[in-house]
């Protein structure tokens, strides 16, 4: 087995000749030019997928070479085991001592099938950055699946020998000078991607997986690296003006913000506070297209059929249907930007510079059943005075919920079966107590976007615009009742959670 440390990124097709420009290096020749075709087997059901592997068979001149690869403990590293075979099919004879030997049964090998196929152009050549020896390879061609296909223009930076922190040294230069933007999905992934149909659309996160063996500096790489992945697969539905790719990238950036929060103890004083802030402020460019655009869907298209002046609810609407437009190109230009890419390759370095933190032995299990009882306690304490907390405090309140939230999601698989029921119990709850602080918490934003949309009405409209707005705050205002009501009653019933992780 090798293991692969390595970079992915993706480019505008007209930027390929610059990287290979800034690329070259006299002491290591000219670079080198194959044509890839790889096929990529599983199961009807995606079994391999599933359990984080792939299988693809790989023609390379006249030979062919079988290649498992096994998800890492992050996206920056992952297992490979190769063997040349015969022909184009797989031979699952050459495949004992990996991962996929644990998992296939006596009649496997009839049930794999090929999925999909990538054509590519590869031209690699050797770097050397200090004492650092980084191979440099552009892969160009396509993605098909049937009858749907998919361009490739990416970039791969893999660390055959040196420090890793030369690996991101690399990267940054060819952000500078050719926009590349970290991309960690594999070929495979995008394929599955497009054998689904949904590679374009906005992304949800994906589970997290975490084993017991592992250290909290560790699950915490783990959990990071999934929030940015969340982050990056919705780049291009926020540049497409997509309500959804901008919800999920906040998530994403609430996700991981959460993970800083939550593994305070063991965050590295060097470098977290500048990543936060970065986070921040992408986290602020995207927010006003998601509170407008949730504005104009639950408060501003129903009011025709809630017997408002059509004159009035036509006026609000225009008014906040060309805010919301202006609100998403903000968003897609935030992430169309330097910045962003510079973000994250920051983030992705910082999160690997964890891989040198001291691990003080304790066990990941016992850690996440002592976080979730603590926060759990500050919860239950602060909500029993819900009725006095003023918004400020509320808001506070239901962000503190929302980590809890998302630290059972992170630490789910570490718990006993028989115990998910109870923690699906406990995260419905909190997921009750958030979306009524949240309804709160926009009915206060809403208010403060109709009262000035109000003041600020030509004065053909002023009248009629003024009543709509004012239907508005008052229907919010009556809803806002039944909610602290809700809220209160739930936060009564969170119980500390009893169950324990698994031994």
């Amino acid at each position: 087995m090798t293991t692969e440390t390595e970079l992915k990124f993706r480019l505008a097709p007209r930027q390929l000749s610059t990287v290979l420009r800034n690329g070259a290096s006299r002491r290591h020749g000219d670079p080198t030019g194959q044509t890839l075709i790889s096929t990529y087997y599983d199961t009807k059901k995606h079994k391999l997928r599933r359990n984080g592997l792939v299988l693809r068979v790989r023609k390379i001149d006249d030979r062919y070479v079988q290649t498992v690869k096994a998800r890492g403990l992050t996206d920056v590293t992952r297992g490979e085991w190769e063997n040349e075979v015969a022909g184009a099919k797989p031979e699952l004879a050459k495949t004992r001592h990996t991962p996929l030997d644990d998992i296939a049964t006596r009649n496997f090998s009839g049930k794999l099938k090929p999925v999909f196929q990538t054509d590519v152009r590869r031209t690699a050549r050797m770097r050397r950055v200090r004492r650092s020896r980084i191979e440099l390879a552009i892969d160009q061609g396509r993605i098909t699946a049937g009858r749907r296909s998919r361009p490739v223009a990416e970039l791969e930076l893999e660390l055959k020998s040196g420090q890793i922190a030369d690996l991101f040294r690399l990267a940054r230069i060819f952000e500078r000078k050719a926009g590349a933007e970290l991309d960690p999905r594999s070929k495979a992934e995008r394929g599955f991607e497009l054998v689904a149909g949904n590679g374009r659309s906005a992304q949800r996160a994906e589970p997290i997986r975490l084993t017991h063996e592992v250290s909290p500096q560790d699950a915490f790489r783990i959990i990071a690296h999934s929030a940015l992945r969340q982050v990056t697969t919705n780049a291009d539905p926020v540049r497409n003006k997509d309500s959804e790719g901008v919800h999920q990238m906040r998530v994403g950036l609430r996700r991981l913000r959460a993970a800083i929060s939550l593994f305070d103890d063991i965050m590295p004083r060097v470098g977290t506070g500048r990543i936060k802030a970065e986070l921040k402020w992408l986290t602020g460019e995207l927010a006003p297209a998601r509170e407008i655009d949730v504005f104009v869907k639950d408060s501003i298209e129903p009011l025709p059929e809630q017997g408002v002046p059509r004159r009035g609810a036509g006026a609000i609407r225009k008014k906040f249907s060309a805010q919301r437009m202006a609100a998403f190109r903000r968003a897609g230009e935030a992430v169309a930007s330097a910045r962003y890419r510079r973000l994250l390759i920051d983030v992705a370095e910082w999160i690997e510079a964890m891989r040198a933190s001291a691990d003080d032995g304790r066990s990941i299990a016992a850690y996440a059943a002592e976080m979730l009882d603590r926060h759990t306690r500050k919860v239950r304490k602060q909500g029993k005075q819900l009725a006095e907390l003023d918004p400020r405090r509320r808001h506070k309140l239901r962000i503190r919920i929302k980590k809890i939230r998302y630290a059972v999601d992170f630490f789910k698989s570490l718990y006993r079966d028989r115990d998910q029921n109870e923690l699906a119990d406990f995260s419905g709850r909190l997921k009750q107590l958030q979306s009524a602080l949240g309804s709160l918490n926009d009915f206060m934003a809403h208010r403060e976007l109709a009262t000035k949309a109000a003041l600020a009405a030509p004065p053909a409209n002023r009248r009629a615009q003024a009543f709509a707005s004012g239907f508005i705050v008052g229907q919010e205002r009556e809803a806002a009742h039944g909610l602290m009501k809700n809220a209160a009653r739930e936060l009564r019933r969170l119980h500390r959670l009893r169950v324990e992780p698994r031994k």
